[in-house]
């Protein structure tokens, strides 16, 4: 699909939006807790809508790739499948720490990352209202060198008036295998950092608008290298009562909350 054909489509799903609203009467409505899918990363056409980067655009010697990886669509794929059986996307390269010739004492390198991009229409930029959910939902799967697997954030930009500000927050994962889980993080455990610093002054997200969701790997804030491999299948808003009947007898926060540092 072609960028003009993606334009225009946002700009019809804008007034078909805005049209679904004034017939439902939204706004007297009581707010709706029913999850919200923000994300999927099942086709081709998925992946499109997405940006990566990584140090080596800057004098560095890591390498990304965000692929559609579609082994998990096959129902003999063991903890690879996904259920039912559908593609989806494989961020992935190799973390490495130093910079190339001539770059030396210039940049830090060992970042990668990917995140949507903006979604542009002739109605203005669209954006994602969670202000009624408490949690975003990643069903991931992760794999790589062992090393790289505590070194992901995930990664929130709003609309408000600091384009360099994001919110970040640790992304741990319970299984070890390569198998598929979906972990919830609260939205009020990410912290408000901006070029890569935590900000001593923390203010509230505005969660009304949600202009992109990503994920990174910070191995040059730990220290590591290796290669490293992390599997998206969606990105989700829920509540506590979807969170619990996702992962019966577990707490979604734990082992989920940033690990401050000092400021």
């Amino acid at each position: 699909m072609s960028r003009l054909s993606q334009y225009l489509n946002r700009s019809s799903q804008v007034l078909r939006d805005g049209a679904s609203r004034v017939l439902r009467m939204a706004g007297a409505d009581p707010q709706s807790r029913t999850p919200i899918t923000l994300w999927t990363l099942n086709s081709r056409e998925d992946i499109a809508q997405y940006a990566t980067g990584c140090d080596a655009d800057v004098g560095g010697t890591s390498s990304v790739h965000l692929e559609l990886d579609e082994r998990s669509a096959r129902p003999d794929a063991g903890v690879l499948a996904l259920d039912p059986p559908r593609p989806h996307a494989k961020f992935w390269g190799e973390m490495r720490l130093a910079p190339r010739a001539g770059f030396e004492g210039k940049m830090r390198g060992g970042y990668a990352g990917f995140r949507n991009t903006h979604r542009t229409s002739l109605f203005g930029e669209i954006t994602d209202d969670v202000s009624n959910h408490r949690y975003i939902a990643l069903r991931v799967r992760v794999a790589g060198h062992p090393r790289t697997r505590n070194a992901y954030f995930v990664n929130i930009q709003t609309d408000g008036p600091v384009v360099t500000d994001l919110w970040q927050h640790r992304l741990f994962f319970a299984r070890e295998d390569g198998g598929w889980e979906d972990v919830f993080i609260p939205f009020d455990d990410f912290v408000l950092t901006n070029m890569g610093e935590v900000q001593p002054n923390q203010i509230k997200m505005m969660k009304e608008r949600i202009r992109t969701v990503g994920i990174s790997m910070l191995g040059g804030k730990f220290g590591v290298e290796g290669n490293y491999e992390l599997g998206i299948d969606s990105i989700r808003a829920v509540n506590q009562e979807d969170a619990m009947s996702s992962i019966p007898k577990a707490d979604p926060a734990t082992n989920t909350r940033w690990q401050r540092q000092p400021v």
